[in-house]
């Protein structure tokens, strides 16, 4: 088989194997990738902490491990790490694409609303003293005055409604909404479905690529 470049020459086959295989080995870009996570009690006040290695007050949450570990299985260590909390269940509520700065090398991240828990489940709570000083339940409009600038933002999306949302630097970019389908067509019952944490109409093969080592 003969193959043909832009340039117009020809190459053969085992020319075309050994570019196809020069490409494949380019590196993959790096971009951080984190998760989050919304903890309500049974009377709505949403989980905050108080971080000790920077100012202001955040969600549980944190980077995904570049070890084949899943932005759902880093929110579930993450959350078990900061707060001895075990979460089981949740919902993809927001993807969040934050632009690299100086400084700043941007990322993903992941935000999932893991719902009210039970009494019996929160009194487990046990903050990481090395990275949490403090952490309280407070009423959404509150924990949203506390909370940091884009974290808020963030927060202020994925409870506005029930739907996943797709947010770059914490603001949502997208006009619209297209109808919720399930993988094999049919319109979903729920808007709000998913038949994982991670839900079938996020872009898993983003997903591989940021967490693949270059």
């Amino acid at each position: 088989m003969t193959a043909v470049t832009g340039d117009g020459d020809a190459l053969d086959s085992d020319a075309l194997d050994s570019a196809v295989e020069e490409a494949m080995l380019l590196p993959l870009p790096r971009i951080p990738v984190s998760a989050g996570a919304l903890i309500f009690d049974r009377a709505g006040g949403l989980l905050i902490l108080k971080p000790t290695y920077k100012s202001g007050w955040t969600i549980p949450g944190g980077v995904m491990e570049a070890d084949g570990e899943s932005p759902w299985e880093a929110c579930q260590r993450e959350v078990r790490e900061e707060t001895g909390i075990e979460v089981s269940r949740g919902r993809l509520a927001a993807m969040d694409f934050r632009r690299p700065r100086p400084g700043r090398p941007g990322g993903i991240r992941f935000l999932f609303d893991c719902g009210k828990m039970s009494g019996k489940a929160l009194a487990r709570l046990t903050l990481q003293p090395e990275e949490i000083s403090e952490a309280r339940f407070v009423r959404l409009p509150e924990a949203l005055d506390l909370l940091r600038g884009p974290i808020r933002r963030r927060v202020r999306a994925a409870t506005s409604g029930r739907r996943l949302v797709y947010l770059e630097d914490g603001r949502p970019v997208l006009s619209g909404v297209l109808p919720v389908t399930d993988p094999h067509g049919a319109a979903a019952a729920d808007p709000a479905w998913s038949c994982s944490p991670l839900c079938p109409f996020m872009p898993q093969l983003a997903v591989e690529t940021f967490r693949r080592r270059s």
